[in-house]
């Protein structure tokens, strides 16, 4: 087992990385305060891997909610049944929330730890590769609303995330491809060796191999943590972190929440990035093709729905948390491991790539 740190003062948290963590109790009972749990995870996954971690919880007085598998349950309505849950069964102010799930259960047990009592005991247990690198680090807790994704949340940073590889072992294809979006994120924003790492090793990842993924775990949950240490609140430099997500949030909110899923929507938006950047002189059209490469190597789509249009995909982009005083600002790059800050690009530019990119 690997244990990494988030470093933020006397709010500092562990992330532990290894195989088969879900049947070590002790791991899981160090970081619960008091007697009453509230477990929150969905139907699939819940049939999977909530009995074993029942086990580790004998002796505590727990309850369970368990939501609709998938994006478009992500809202204040299913975000109230959790709330329904800790009311119906007074939990106090101490009990522990544990998020079982992938980054929806994390993001809507989090948002839901944070309000409680204004703030109750929170642990992630990661159970998809995209929550076991990204969305389960940092704090980031929110719920979808019609109009965007994302825009209704609060900073909440848990106690402990606890990323068991094994259970990625039940986890399908597509879902493991959209994780390794936001793995390949990490390399193009700062780490252009281990961009370079994972072109040469998408083939391993791809089929599953345990040394291969607990590296990819392991490098991208620590570009994250150094990350979230530095800027815990996305004043500066954790805004990095949002490559391609403007663009994907729009589509994510354009076709229906669950129509594509995060990670897919995140690649499109990265190669939409990436395009955007080669039109401002920045980054090469050999960069770009490396990037469009890799993210098609992994099984994930690189261009963006035609039914998409430019007009639309402003509109949607318009409502975004990086913007500032009507300017869509965007995390761009200036070569594979060199992100830039949110900027605000000419419009004209932006539209050239949404007219254009993908769609010839």
């Amino acid at each position: 087992m690997k244990v990494l740190t988030v470093e933020l003062g006397n709010r500092s948290y562990p992330i532990y990385i290894g195989q088969n963590l879900l049947g070590q109790a002790e791991l899981l009972q160090q970081h619960i305060r008091a007697q009453q749990v509230l477990v929150v995870s969905n139907a699939t996954v819940a049939g999977l891997y909530l009995p074993k971690l029942l086990q580790n919880l004998s002796g505590y007085t727990v309850e369970t909610v368990i939501l609709p598998d998938g994006e478009q349950y992500k809202n204040v309505d299913w975000l109230n049944k959790i709330f329904d849950q800790l009311l119906t069964c007074k939990f106090s102010r101490n009990a522990t929330l544990i998020a079982l799930g992938g980054g929806v259960i994390g993001d809507m047990g989090g948002f839901a730890a944070a309000c409680y009592q204004r703030g109750i005991v929170f642990l992630q247990i990661p159970t998809t590769l995209l929550a076991q690198v990204d969305s389960s680090v940092g704090g980031k807790t929110a719920v979808n609303h019609a109009l965007g994704k994302n825009m209704i949340g609060a900073f909440y940073q848990p106690q402990c995330v606890i990323a068991d590889a094994s259970v990625l072992d039940t986890l399908d294809d597509r879902q493991l491809a959209a994780g390794l979006a936001e793995v390949i994120k990490y390399g193009l924003i700062g780490d252009p060796a281990f961009f370079a790492w994972l072109e040469a090793n998408i083939a391993a990842l791809l089929a599953r191999d345990k040394a291969a993924l607990a590296y990819a775990i392991e490098q991208s949950c620590l570009n994250k943590a150094r990350i979230v240490a530095e800027d815990e609140t996305e004043t500066g430099l954790r805004a990095t972190l949002n490559l391609g997500h403007t663009f994907g949030h729009a589509i994510e909110t354009g076709m229906g929440y669950g129509a594509y899923l995060h990670g897919e929507a995140v690649a499109i938006g990265m190669c939409q990035a990436a395009d955007l950047s080669s039109r401002l002189g920045w980054l090469s059209k050999q960069d770009v093709a490396r990037i469009v490469a890799l993210l098609k190597n992994a099984g994930l789509p690189v261009t963006p729905p035609l039914s998409l249009k430019a007009p639309q995909f402003i509109e949607l982009m318009s409502v975004d948390k990086k913007n500032v005083d009507g300017d869509i600002r965007l995390i761009l790059l200036h070569s594979i491991g060199e992100a830039t800050l949110p900027i605000a690009v000419e419009r004209a530019l932006l539209t050239e790539t949404l007219e254009q990119y993908g769609r010839e």
